[in-house]
């Protein structure tokens, strides 16, 4: 169970992060309604997103302490998301998927731990 959900954080904040890296254009318009600078965007929205995600797979493959600590990551990053779309009053679709994302990392922590 703990694979699955490891490969689905890094398939989902992989692409994620590879689409913010690559200035996607429907990204944009959620950014700004948060109230999140579009410079952001490639540092440190997609860089943290794909960097943590490596850290996921790797963890998966050879080094599972990464893994927790990168899914560790990710939850912090995402609960930073979760927090601004909030302050912002932002409910739409893009705190949906901050949610989302929050919950797919914070199982991956929780049974990297429990696995040990």
């Amino acid at each position: 169970m703990h694979l699955v959900i490891s490969l689905l954080v890094v398939v989902t904040c992989g692409l994620s992060g590879t689409a913010a890296l690559l200035r996607f254009a429907p990204i944009r318009p959620g950014m700004a309604t948060a109230g999140v600078p579009e410079s952001w965007l490639v540092f440190p929205i997609g860089t943290l997103k794909a960097t943590g995600a490596l850290g996921v797979l790797i963890g998966s493959l050879a080094l599972p302490p990464l893994g927790t600590i990168s899914a560790f990551g990710l939850v912090l990053f995402f609960t930073c998301a979760i927090y601004t779309h909030i302050r912002a009053q932002d409910y739409s679709a893009q705190f949906g998927l901050a949610c989302g994302f929050f919950l797919l990392c914070l199982a991956d922590v929780l049974l990297g731990v429990s696995f040990r």
